[in-house]
């Protein structure tokens, strides 16, 4: 029986809407596999993003079987001293590296990439990026790049890796799980330190045991405590594992240093310092008033010298509330006097 063209027509719009679903999944699977590929070449999980994979992945219809985070980056920025693309780029590789560590079965449901401006130019105007540091999430329901992508704000910097994850877990379906940074000490020094006490471990338990080691002067332990004090209230974990700079060049006078910055999303090494360094004055002043003036057997310089450290204290402590106020723009009202703020 002959078949007319209309019949022919219809049998051939027929089959190619039937074939439609097919080949949709099965580009979505290639593009599946390989992304899982890309990302098992990076020891981060963050994938290079250029713009012939952004078309591909945009061009999957929605709903989209996976979403994607995208830190938009700048080489040619990251030279300038007061930059924070660096850093906020290392908490991004934590969010990445720690969501594959807690989800190595489950982890198709979202991809982590970083996108190069020199590279990819006219991404950046498609996403409408004006000013870096940016992270843009695609979820699997977007049809219009600019009006259904999400963009992450500045809460989502303020507290790096784990306001990154806050932001992930509120806008897509997935737990990412706990941040993991990498240990302070390399695994190299560890086992190059831990060498070196087996080494010295006969030595040191000869001098132990007899008493004339270093635990064994009281004042080791007074300077230990002191330094101990020192490095835990100036902040110095949060300066190592930030890897936040010392201090930062003034872009308007470059012959300035900036030690204190303004805004609580950043702290400087030096900052930090010099607040440590407030704080350890009080506590020693405070230790001398408690354990060495009060032995002391002429009242007249005994109360002077009293008079002295709470004078110096006060100071010291209204210098630190007075930078607390400056950097974050919260005035203390109910405890101090209004001239303090």
């Amino acid at each position: 029986m002959a078949i007319s063209p209309i019949q022919s027509s219809l049998l051939l719009i027929t089959l190619l809407f039937l074939l439609a679903p097919i080949t949709h999944c099965n580009s979505s699977y290639d593009l599946l596999s390989e992304l899982i590929k890309l990302r098992a070449k990076s020891p981060l999980g963050m994938i290079h993003l250029k713009e012939p994979l952004l078309q591909r992945i945009l061009s999957i219809p929605s709903p989209k079987p996976f979403s994607s985070l995208i830190f938009f980056d700048a080489r040619q920025l990251h030279s300038k001293p007061d930059n924070s693309i660096p850093s906020i780029k290392y908490e991004f590789s934590l969010l990445s590296s720690s969501f594959l560590t807690n989800n190595p079965q489950n982890n198709t449901q979202i991809f982590f990439f970083v996108m190069e401006y020199q590279e990819s130019k006219s991404s950046y105007e498609l996403f409408d990026v004006k000013s870096l540091p940016h992270v843009r999430l695609i979820p699997t329901y977007v049809t219009d790049v600019k009006n259904d992508c999400i963009r992450m704000d500045a809460s989502g910097f303020a507290m790096g890796a784990e306001s990154m994850k806050e932001f992930v877990e509120m806008n897509v379906n997935v737990n990412v799980g706990p941040i993991h940074p990498p240990p302070v000490i390399p695994k190299q020094m560890m086992m190059i330190m831990g060498c070196g006490f087996l080494i010295w471990s006969p030595y040191l338990v000869k001098k132990f045991v007899f008493g004339n080691s270093l635990l064994h002067n009281k004042y080791v332990w007074m300077i230990g405590s002191i330094l101990v004090y020192f490095f835990s209230v100036a902040g110095t974990m949060y300066t190592i594992i930030r890897k936040a700079p010392l201090f930062l060049l003034d872009r308007n006078d470059p012959g300035n240093w900036i030690i204190f910055y303004q805004g609580s999303g950043m702290q400087l090494g030096a900052e930090g310092f010099a607040v440590g360094f407030l704080y350890t004055i009080v506590g020693l002043l405070l230790a001398l008033m408690t354990h060495v003036l009060v032995y002391l057997k002429n009242k007249g310089k005994q109360s002077l010298l009293m008079a002295f450290g709470l004078f110096i204290s006060f100071w010291a402590v209204k210098k630190v509330v007075y930078l607390n106020n400056w950097k974050i723009g919260y005035r203390v009202h109910p405890y101090w006097p209004s001239s303090w703020i």
